[in-house]
């Protein structure tokens, strides 16, 4: 009677060790797919959508980097909204396409970072396309050809084109640009004494209003515009450097988001908003 007992014992004590290691199972089970959904397990490489959302009518949001301080293309107006050519054309892109767009400011050298890391969807900071460029993002159609140019002070005669630069004179560019690429090539081979990059363009104006740089180089547009902005102190010369193309741009193998961009910009350069934005901006 005893030995019975004791067998009933040791199968209800068995049992129970396996319910509760089938509940211990279940648990994990449970554990793992919650993180799982989390990581985003399972996602294909270069499906990166950033930050963007979608609202109760199911249109997607995506997250814009762009650098504020590169008038027209890309400023912030007095109420602290972030504005420009690049800003109109992309809601119009989103427009033809059925997304929308929030626009985020970063540093310049920032937003190939912010894209790879997935904290912001697509590029939009007239961003000229180069090689290194096109290895860490992918470019959209071209929608904007500059030409480069200096901007000096008003009373400057000395130059008057890019060879009239000399082995005395510090030149000054925004970071991570072409134009810091060039010009930090100039002071390799001794054309000037100093290329002095700098965060913002609006940093690089500044050094020239207070004499510590003779010359500022940057896109036609911009310069135009600051040469507007201040007249009594500053101008923009003819002599242009080579034109370089300008695009939006996404994360390596976002091919998706890609062809939205790249179809919606051919819709709004045929259906003639593109020009009515380019006359809005650049006249």
């Amino acid at each position: 009677m005893k030995m019975k007992m004791k067998t009933k014992m040791k199968m209800k004590m068995k049992m129970k060790n396996n319910t509760s290691k089938s509940k211990a199972a279940i648990l994990l089970l449970i554990m793992m797919l919650a993180f799982c959904t989390l990581a985003g397990c399972g996602s294909k490489e270069g499906e990166n959508e950033g930050e963007a959302k979608a609202d109760d009518q199911g249109t997607v949001t995506y997250i814009a980097a762009t650098e504020p301080s590169y008038a027209p293309f890309d400023s912030t107006d007095e109420d602290g909204n972030i504005v420009g050519f690049d800003m109109d054309l992309l809601d119009a892109i989103g427009e033809d396409q059925g997304f929308k767009v929030e626009y985020q400011a970063f540093e310049f050298d920032a937003i190939i970072p912010a894209i790879q890391a997935g904290n912001a969807d697509i590029i939009a900071a007239a961003m000229n396309v180069t090689e290194d460029r096109a290895e860490k993002v992918d470019f959209s159609d071209a929608y904007y050809n500059s030409g480069k140019v200096l901007l000096v002070k008003l009373d400057n005669d000395e130059i008057t084109s890019i060879d009239d630069l000399t082995a005395d004179m510090k030149v000054a560019a925004q970071i991570s640009t072409w134009e810091s690429e060039y010009i930090q090539e100039l002071a390799e081979a001794g054309t000037i004494s100093e290329a002095v990059i700098l965060n913002q363009t609006t940093d690089c104006v500044l050094q020239l209003q207070n004499g510590d740089v003779q010359a500022v180089i940057m896109d036609a547009p911009v310069a135009e515009y600051y040469e507007n902005n201040y007249k009594d102190e500053i101008k923009q010369l003819d002599t242009l450097l080579e034109p370089s193309p300008m695009a939006f741009a996404v994360a390596k193998g976002n091919s998706e988001l890609l062809e939205k961009i790249n179809t919606g910009l051919a819709n709004v350069k045929e259906n003639g908003v593109y020009d009515e934005l380019k006359e809005k901006w650049f006249s």
